[in-house]
Formats: structure tokens, sequence, C-alpha cells
């Protein structure tokens, strides 16, 4: 497969300091960071096309790395993530889940070696369409509090022969957390879940 071919990169943040409730003291930072390149099987179906994500891999590893830089440089801040993809109209849902490898192993990778699944999304959709992205806790899937979305998209963007991969991370928990069930202080981090 060859190398993906990208038009841009586009990074989103957003610092939460209160949703109608007290002021935080520190803000609950999300951040992604898309990217929008050609689909390489936009506009026919291809039976076999599991080998264009290796040729995504680098770009995973990539934008997972940026978006720890955005958030500050330091990986240990990062407490919860999510993925997705937006397939422009000549393309096929299956095209966006060729990134969950990519994307996910990256950030796993950058975030050493973290134990949840990354929550994941995808569809086709006109330019300007968005994407509400599933956010979790990097190391237990039931730390409830941290279940999240941050909604994505590019104004101009996919056009009908490209994809947009997309990358999510945040600071912590949704800024007035008291939902109850696992905390994330009380997480083991044995199997990704608890």
């Amino acid at each position: 497969m060859p190398e993906p071919i990208l038009r841009k990169i586009v990074s989103a943040v957003e610092e939460i300091y209160h949703e109608g409730g007290p002021r935080a003291r520190k803000p609950l930072v999300r951040a992604a960071l898309l990217a929008v390149l050609e689909n390489p099987f936009a506009g026919r179906y291809e039976p076999e096309i599991a080998g264009f994500m290796e040729d995504l891999k680098p770009l995973g590893l990539r934008m997972a790395k940026d978006l720890v830089g955005i958030l500050g440089g330091d990986a240990s801040l990062v407490a919860a993530y999510g993925k997705g993809a937006i397939v422009g109209s000549a393309g096929e849902v299956e095209h966006g889940a060729l990134w969950h490898v990519p994307g996910g192993y990256a950030m796993r990778e950058v975030l050493g070696d973290a134990k949840a699944i990354v929550p994941s999304s995808k569809k086709v959709g006109a330019v300007g369409a968005r994407l509400d992205i599933p956010i979790t806790h990097i190391n237990a899937s039931y730390v409830r509090g941290h279940f999240d979305a941050m909604e994505v998209g590019v104004p101009d963007g996919p056009r009908a022969d490209e994809l947009i991969v997309a990358l999510v991370m945040t600071t912590g928990a949704r800024i007035h957390d008291r939902s109850g069930g696992l905390r994330a202080e009380d997480v083991k981090g044995e199997d990704g879940l608890r």
C-alpha cells in the first residue's frame, strides 16, 4: 500500500472550568488531533484493505505524540482517550475501521501501555460532518467519571475521496463528576476494566 497522503492536520483544545457548578481550580483539558488524508479506496469496492492499517501506524504514532505535546508534553497527565474516523461519501464505513489498530495502539504505546481498550466511533459523512468521539479512562473502562465524548470535525472535510482520522485525550474526569461508580484512584489496572 502507498504511504498515506495528508492534506492537513487540525487540532482542537477545550479548557473546561465549570458546567454550571462551582469553578474548578484546575480545568479539565480535552484535546483532539485530526488528520485529513486521501482515501485510497474511494469510489470502488476493494476486497483486501487491511494492509492500509500498517501504512497508518506511523501517522497514529505521530498524532499520539503530538497530542501529548498539545496537553503539555507529560504523558502522565493524560487520564482518558478515544479515537474516531469520518469517511468521505465515496468511501465506506469499513475504511474508517482501519484506524482502530493504528490509532488505538499508538496512544496506548505513547501513554505507557495503557490497559483499557480505546473507545471508537466512525461514520460516512459529507464535507463538514461532525463526530462524537467516546472517551474512557486509559486503564479502566469502568471509571464512570471519565465517560465522556468530544465532538470533532473539519469545516472543509472530508471531501468525497478523503478520510478524517482523529485521536482525543483528556486530563481527567468530567468537571463535575458525581455519578458514583469506580473512582480513578481505586483502579487496579489489571484487565483494562477495573
